[in-house]
């Protein structure tokens, strides 16, 4: 399928686009078994909390409250006992790690802040809008699901709209722009018959003014 058959006449494939990298696998069904592991295990834990009426924080308390009782009395009875300690890792983050992390956080950052104040300061419509519509739609999402239920969605339709894409890639690019053109000729038809009127009205009474 050449470049200008694709959707944005793009030149990379959908592998490409997503990175290339483990994502992508996943996202795109590569590595089929990681790909179930993580549906099943995101569906066992959105069952947990529905059923259970847990939330995250009071599950994660509980979680950690367990490990840290049954690791701290493994520990001192291995003491008493003279057996060996818990096979637990060296639990430290380098210094590498953290300033990589820093700079990865400050660098999105400061791209949002700025996108921010040119919003703000009317420098940047277009953004405004994105901006706008998606909050929007946040907040219509929000009111009818809650943040589990919407997290979980979100992943399947992570990890099936991408491969349906990739599978029927030539089929949806071809309908998506024969669409797109059928729009654009309605546009063109709509501005010559009214828009064109209308600017054209609008001239006349300024002139008149």
């Amino acid at each position: 399928m050449g470049s200008s058959d694709r959707l944005f006449n793009r030149q990379r494939t959908v592998h490409e686009v997503l990175g290339g990298g483990l994502v992508a696998d996943v996202i795109l069904w590569r590595r089929n078994k990681l790909t179930w592991g993580i549906l099943v295990v995101t569906l066992a834990a959105w069952v947990v909390f529905e059923i259970s009426g847990y939330t995250l924080l009071s599950l994660s308390s509980s979680v950690l409250l367990l490990l840290t009782t049954i690791l701290f009395l493994w520990a001192k009875s291995a003491a008493i006992l003279n057996r060996p300690s818990p096979p637990l890792p060296k639990m430290h983050i380098s210094e590498d790690m953290m300033n990589d992390v820093a700079a990865f956080a400050r660098t999105h950052i400061n791209a949002l802040l700025l996108a921010f104040q040119d919003v703000a300061l009317g420098k940047d419509t277009w953004m405004y809008f994105k901006v706008a519509i998606s909050l929007l739609l946040i907040s219509i999402v929000g009111s009818l699901t809650d943040f589990l239920t919407l997290g979980y969605t979100s992943l399947v339709v992570i990890l099936t709209v991408p491969a349906l894409y990739e599978k029927y890639e030539e089929h949806f690019d071809k309908y998506v722009m024969a669409g797109y053109g059928s729009a654009v000729q309605f546009y063109s038809k709509l501005s010559e018959g009214y828009i064109s009127k209308v600017q054209q009205w609008i001239a006349e009474q300024k002139k008149l003014s």
